[in-house]
């Protein structure tokens, strides 16, 4: 059920606008999911939602519920009056159940109440036996205030043995905490998570979207219309989304091809399958301050089970380093604990690094070629650093292909030391002459 807008000429209520009726706004209301993630456009009825369905659940179970925005100003300015009046129309309240500097609205003979937290102190919503609410514009709170404050704080099992509800509803601001808060509800396993998405354009008309289009830039009208998430700066792999996910999982059968960048804190490696020319990435070891044995010993422990012992090294020529002077590299350290555990290995890794460029460009082609094919997928769901490192790795600042030194940086390297080695850009140029042969190393155990 779904509260129904009801006009009252002279009162905060005559202010709302119509909800219209919308699939994904129903399900949002009706789903039982614990969680629900909302990136939706500007003005298209997220926020009137909310309010409807906390007043709706105060009433029908008591409980203490809440709404949470960036600073206690924010929430106070977009929530306070609009709850004060649906509470007045739909129940019975007194001057006494409304405490204006608590920003707190009760329910005497339920039991229930409202209150607005600000999250410019996230501590503030701590310490309270939650029965569920709505946290707004999550893309501005602090990014440690979910995991620190709010979550914990909803993970109180009530009597009932339920635990509280909480929609997580905002305009996308670049890929922080509320993308991964999306992503996660996409592409988890998770019952309790669920996603829902529309646009402005679902519900304004279409001369509100096209004023909007004449003020504002392509990629802040995507980000706060379209409800995209988007980023100021130059993403390396542009045309990767979500055409490139694949729910493929590694198989028994499966030949396992092993891409290594040796960082030490993330060290970042990322296992794929290969069928013909399309690679499908479907997991990864991502350890921090970890070396190349730290790594076998995980990989090993990972995939003992797994039937097909023969497998594909890949990664960066650096982790050869010392084996000119009989020095144990990071892929002799790697093949040798492969080899103790009966695997094959065998090394795809080229004498020297290919150029930034090369690299980046030979896995663009896979991600999406120039005559419109993907040949290169990886599952977010067994792979979501993988997944993430995609989408988020840009081009540093000042630069034309410079990769920003960031966490997620380093498994995108490995991936596509995998694929220049079976995908090289370069083999088009004519004076090959100068190209460095790769290196093929096999070992039996």
């Amino acid at each position: 059920m779904i509260i129904p807008m009801i006009p009252n000429p002279g009162s905060v209520m005559s202010r709302w606008f119509p909800l219209k009726p919308h699939p994904r706004q129903i399900a949002l209301v009706n789903d039982e999911k614990r969680f629900k993630v909302v990136p939706a456009g500007r003005r298209s009825g997220k926020t009137e939602r909310a309010k409807r369905f906390i007043v709706r659940e105060m009433l029908r179970k008591p409980g203490k519920y809440f709404v949470a925005a960036p600073t206690r100003a924010h929430v106070k300015q977009i929530y306070w009056d609009d709850l004060k009046a649906l509470c007045m129309f739909f129940t019975f309240i007194d001057k006494d159940s409304v405490r204006e500097s608590e920003l707190k609205i009760s329910v005497p003979f339920t039991g229930s109440s409202i209150t607005l937290v600000g999250l410019d102190v996230p501590q503030r919503f701590e310490g309270v036996a939650w029965s569920g609410g709505v946290v707004d514009e999550i893309a501005d709170i602090k990014p440690e205030a979910w995991g620190t404050n709010i979550s914990p704080a909803l993970d109180t099992l009530h009597p009932d043995g339920h635990k509280a509800w909480c929609w997580l509803i905002g305009v996308p601001d670049g890929f922080n905490h509320f993308y991964n808060l999306a992503e996660y509800a996409k592409n988890s396993n998770d019952k309790e998570w669920g996603l829902y998405h529309w646009t402005s354009a679902e519900i304004l008309s279409p001369e509100d979207i096209s004023a909007a289009r004449g003020r504002l830039s392509a990629r802040q009208f995507r980000q706060e219309y379209e409800a995209s998430f988007e980023t100021s700066g130059g993403r390396i792999y542009k045309d990767y989304g979500d055409s490139n996910h694949t729910g493929r999982v590694l198989r028994s059968h499966d030949k396992i091809h092993w891409c290594h960048d040796f960082n030490f804190s993330p060290l970042s490696s990322a296992i794929c399958v290969r069928e013909s020319d399309t690679v499908f990435v479907v997991g990864e070891i991502i350890l921090t301050s970890a070396i190349a044995k730290q790594a076998a010993v995980e990989f090993v422990t990972k995939y003992k089970d797994h039937e097909n012992k023969s497998m594909f090294l890949y990664g960066d020529p650096a982790g050869r380093v010392g084996e000119k002077h009989g020095h144990k590299s990071d892929y002799v350290v790697i093949e040798n604990t492969l080899r103790e555990c009966g695997w094959e290995v065998s090394r795809k890794v080229k004498l020297a690094a290919p150029a930034i460029r090369d690299r980046q460009n030979a896995l663009r082609s896979k991600i999406l070629s120039a005559e419109g094919t993907r040949t290169f997928f990886v599952n977010p769901r067994t792979a979501p650093w993988c997944n993430d490192a995609m989408v988020k790795v840009q081009i540093k600042i000042g630069s034309s292909f410079q990769e920003q030194e960031t966490d997620h940086q380093h498994v995108t390297t490995a991936i596509g030391y995998m694929v220049d080695y079976e995908w090289p850009i370069n083999f088009i140029k004519k004076d090959v002459s100068n190209q460095v042969a790769p290196m093929t190393v096999t070992y039996y155990g």
